[in-house]
């Protein structure tokens, strides 16, 4: 959740030769549920990146639009970036339009792009700003909240509008469970009115090993009365996760004087679904969500 940059790369090309149900009643959508066989490549193909602090995750749509056909997807470790034109987007139908998110730092930032280099486009970054596809910004300093959160936010106020319809809109907790933790609060009106940070479990556990003598023991379960070291350890970083987002739901009911939708995303999001005690939807594609739909903002004010 760094604050980033300028939004557009400019630089020298060069030629290459180169997702079921959980319980606690939970929902998935798995992103491969969307993939459609395309007979012929499409006319304006967009290219979505999602880098993390741990993986680089990508997915070929046929068009910048929400709801967009699903053509291909793959994800890697960072380190591993620098074979991705080799290898997973060698034979990839070519894009015509690319937009990323990236929280994972400037040089991170230079390896993905070279790759992209493969293909004849600029390579843009989604960063925060004061309003954007329907929301508002309410950040003491819009442009530092980290670009994964606000479009992960952007995301899923899209999803609650698409999803109430004629109904009235909903507030949002938007939780994201990966390296960090993030938990969002939105109003139904679309605006952002903050939101909590929080170690992820890998976090919790390693401070844990190097701060206390003695706790470098295997992962445990989630119980409700731990009754060994490592039962104690993964239960204690689960319900301190849990239980920020119960809170957080109680200030928005409060807040906004309604119940919530909650949407949990995220590579460890699945972990923490059994262990949550209000009702969230888990989202794969709720990133890649978002860029869609600052895709398709973007591309209709410059029409």
């Amino acid at each position: 959740m760094k604050d980033q940059g300028v939004s557009p790369s400019h630089k020298h090309k060069r030629i290459s030769s180169l997702s079921h149900t959980r319980p606690m009643g939970t929902h998935i959508l798995p992103l491969t549920a969307r993939i459609f066989v395309i007979t012929k490549p499409p006319k304006m193909s967009f290219l979505a990146l999602d880098v993390g602090n741990t993986r680089l995750k990508w997915a070929l749509f046929d068009s910048p639009k929400p709801r967009a056909t699903l053509i291909d997807h793959g994800a890697v470790f960072l380190e591993n970036i620098d074979r991705l034109g080799d290898n997973e987007w060698r034979n990839l139908v070519a894009p015509t339009q690319m937009l990323g998110c990236i929280v994972a730092g400037e040089a991170i930032r230079r390896r993905v792009e070279e790759q992209l280099e493969l293909w004849d486009f600029t390579p843009h970054w989604a960063v925060s700003s004061p309003a954007e596809a329907g929301v508002t910004n309410g950040y003491d300093h819009p442009t530092r909240l980290g670009a994964d959160r606000w479009v992960a936010v952007i995301g899923a106020y899209a999803r609650m509008r698409q999803q109430v319809k004629d109904q009235p809109l909903r507030p949002l907790v938007v939780v994201m469970v990966g390296t960090a933790v993030t938990v969002e609060a939105i109003d139904a009106s679309g605006k952002f009115l903050g939101g909590l940070i929080l170690p992820g479990h890998g976090i919790m556990l390693r401070a844990l090993e190097s701060g206390t003598a003695g706790l470098r023991v295997p992962t445990g379960d989630v119980r409700e009365f731990p009754t060994n070291t490592s039962d104690a350890l993964t239960s204690g970083g689960t319900f301190a996760i849990a239980g920020a987002v119960e809170r957080m739901v109680q200030h928005v009911r409060t807040h906004c004087n309604a119940e919530p939708i909650c949407y949990m995303t995220g590579g460890a999001g699945w972990k923490m679904a059994p262990s949550m005690s209000v009702h969230c939807e888990l989202v794969e594609s709720l990133i890649f969500d978002g860029l869609l739909e600052i895709a398709d903002q973007r591309l209709k004010i410059h029409k």
